[in-house]
């Protein structure tokens, strides 16, 4: 008879089964402390690495979030984890990085001028290009596949240097009056000044935690900086980068705060115009060195020299359009600068805003919420019509600015991003790269308002965001893939002239073009 064997009562199995110690859950904050908070910081909010907030990674997915952490990003400092942490370990690092902060943290002018860092001599800068190319026919390519941005020739299209940037730059460079100095700004905050004569970044500084654009003063001595986080409008030296104020956006109660959408240039006006996310209000900030009296509250008399009201102080006095219904996004102006089309937030609808008045002047039935601020302006048969994408719709909407009637909605093969002309060519370009042929963009005649041809540079990778060369013979087209590429195009023919490969480079800007605020390019 064999050996008698020991059965073990359930209960007792049970019973052990609940006595031992079960499997620890990573410690989020633990694991964040020893491999990451040396890059990006303790506190999350960003050092060598970008912050590591939901407002900074929205955009991005845990999964996708925890790739990044898993192996790492091509091109960056960015190492691999993977052989170091467990799988749940990674995916808990990834869902600290997304869970929102517990209190607004503090970044106020003391910390934006700490952060401040002067990377070259002002003074030792050269007197001319350093480079044969013309100036004024650069373009800024951003290649957001390894976070660079490649200086292009426009002439020969030829790059002339390439060089690293913050992670995820944002909302367009914006460049000097002259068109030496470009402006960079990065999604967690942080503007750089680059000298494109002597090809050398000049300074940095940290404006904000989240960040979504600036805009430059058409006299180029103020930049403007849009946050999220904090709610803060902020002013810049263009020249130094050391800010000249730090303004806290909040109704005229001071008991709602709003994060602010995005800030415009409004030359005509000598004023930054300030788009809101969170409050029915648009505000335009002077920023005239000899500003006019700007008053708020209740005033008696407005007659010149007999005010009777108490104006605001300081150097950047506002003035709050508040009759609004809702908070209005994405704006478009008109070329005197005295409207404004906003889009309402369930796409609906554009609003008309005249900022002279500060109230609402016409709604209009642009439905499939339109991209204002991508939108374009020429003259079609004697009259001023400006043209816009839609990001829900795939129809290119078509307005007469000076009944603000829509002339026509043109079908597309998709809902686009990008809308992009010259004066000197007869095609608009618009991007499908929101709907299933995203690999295509489609031409749009200027006067007949048709499609007059549909091109498809790279069959199955994501293609938009067109720019002209100075003189509008070339368009250049992105492939915005990894293995992405330039592709450049005759603007007349549509033939194919030149490719240059670049890793998902996204948008170019021509020097010229911006400067001169051509009819065809954003602003």
């Amino acid at each position: 008879m064999g050996k008698k064997r020991s059965v073990r009562p359930l209960w007792l199995s049970a019973l052990l089964a609940l006595a031992a110690p079960a499997a620890a859950a990573p410690d989020p904050a633990a694991l964040y402390a020893a491999s990451c908070a040396a890059c990006h910081g303790l506190d999350r909010l960003g050092g060598t690495g970008p912050a590591l907030l939901p407002e900074n990674l929205g955009r991005l997915k845990p999964e996708q979030v925890a790739a990044v952490i898993r192996d790492g990003r091509a091109g960056t400092q960015m190492p691999a984890f993977g052989q170091a942490l467990a799988p749940a370990e990674v995916m808990a690092l990834a869902a600290y990085a997304l869970t929102p902060l517990p209190r607004m943290p503090a970044w106020g002018e003391a910390e934006i001028r700490a952060s401040r860092r002067q990377l070259a001599d002002p003074a030792r800068l050269p007197e001319r290009p350093v480079f044969a190319a013309n100036p004024l026919n650069l373009f800024v390519v951003v290649e957001t596949g390894d976070h660079h941005i490649t200086v292009l020739d426009g002439d020969r299209f030829e790059p002339i240097t390439r060089f690293p940037t913050r992670f995820a730059l944002h909302g367009g460079p914006k460049f000097s009056p002259d068109g030496r100095f470009v402006y960079l700004m990065s999604r967690d905050g942080w503007v750089t000044r680059y000298d494109l004569w002597g090809l050398t970044p000049v300074a940095e500084v940290r404006a904000g935690i989240n960040s979504r654009n600036i805009a430059i003063s058409d006299d180029g001595r103020v930049i403007a900086v849009a946050n999220y986080l904090p709610h803060t409008l902020v002013m810049l030296d263009a020249a130094t980068l050391e800010p000249l104020a730090v303004m806290t956006v909040d109704d005229a109660f001071h008991k709602k705060t709003s994060r602010v959408s995005a800030v415009y240039q409004a030359a005509p006006r000598k004023s930054f115009v300030v788009a809101l996310k969170d409050l029915p209000e648009i505000w335009e900030v002077s920023y005239d060195p000899n500003p006019p009296r700007i008053f708020s509250g209740l005033v008696h008399n407005y007659e010149p020299g007999m005010e009777e009201g108490l104006a605001q102080p300081g150097p950047f006095p506002f003035r709050r359009v508040d009759e609004l219904k809702e908070p209005l996004d994405d704006f478009f102006f008109d070329p005197s600068y005295d409207n404004l089309i906003g889009s309402s937030r369930d796409g609906s609808k554009g609003v008309v805003v005249n900022l002279d008045v500060r109230r609402v002047i016409k709604e209009l039935p642009l439905l499939g919420l339109p991209h204002l601020g991508s939108g374009i302006t020429w003259e079609r048969q004697g009259r001023q019509v400006m043209a816009t994408t839609n990001l829900k719709e795939p129809v290119v909407s078509v307005i007469d600015i000076g009944t603000w009637e829509v002339v026509k909605r043109i079908p597309v093969l998709g809902p686009g991003f990008f809308l992009r002309g010259h004066e000197n060519s007869r095609y608009v370009w618009a991007d499908v790269s929101m709907g299933p042929e995203k690999d295509k963009v489609q031409v749009i005649d200027r006067d007949t308002l048709e499609v007059a041809a549909t091109l498809q540079p790279a069959p199955g990778k994501p293609t938009g965001h067109v720019e002209f060369t100075r003189d509008g013979r070339y368009a250049l087209l992105s492939v915005s893939a990894p293995d992405g590429a330039l592709v450049v195009y005759d603007a007349g023919t549509l033939e194919e002239v030149k490719r240059l490969p670049m890793r998902r480079p996204l948008g170019k800007y021509n020097v010229g073009n911006k400067i001169s605020r051509s009819e065809g390019t954003s602003h």
